[in-house]
């Protein structure tokens, strides 16, 4: 009840995406994740709470995530260093406004899997690292990076300020 009061709701996860579920699932808090969502209210996932939100994982085969959005998680390709940990940059997408008044757009990424999702107009961000993948998404009330904003200095700490403005401006 007090999570659903919330005005805004920020899920982080480091962990293996099937062992997320399992555990969200033996908690109760799976199908709590996908009806928060569905209620409209304002989501903020991070990292595997970015990556909860989709289909799949080849992190584990046979797990289906939240599916809010059709897409899969896969493994950084061969050649390419895993996992991505450091700084890096996003670039944004115009008309998007979760990096709004962020001055620099280094964020750092501690991961080995990233999200391809089907539907580009949800992506609010790419980061090259190998290939040019989604960093992050916005989409009605959902918001979602790969990145940890919490540990990216100046530029997590507006885009967390964004997220707060964003969820008080409907309260």
């Amino acid at each position: 009840k007090e999570i659903m009061s919330s005005m805004g709701l920020i899920v982080p996860g480091v962990s293996s995406f099937g062992a997320c579920v399992e555990k969200l699932k033996e908690k109760g808090l799976f199908e709590f994740l996908q009806k928060y969502i569905e209620s409209g209210k304002k989501y903020l996932g991070i990292c595997l709470g970015y990556q909860l939100l989709f289909e799949s994982s080849e992190e584990s085969p046979g797990i289906e995530g939240l599916c809010i959005f059709k897409g899969t998680v896969k493994r950084f390709g061969s050649g390419i260093k895993v996992p991505h940990i450091g700084w890096n940059t996003v670039q944004p997408v115009t008309g998007k406004t979760m990096f709004k008044d962020v001055n620099s757009l280094y964020y750092y990424f501690v991961h080995s899997y990233y999200v391809e999702p089907n539907n580009k107009d949800i992506v609010s961000g790419y980061t090259d690292y190998g290939i040019n993948f989604a960093s992050s998404i916005e989409y009605q009330n959902i918001w979602a990076c790969q990145f940890h904003p919490e540990k990216s200095s100046a530029s997590g700490l507006q885009l967390l300020r964004n997220f707060v403005r964003w969820c008080e401006a409907d309260d």
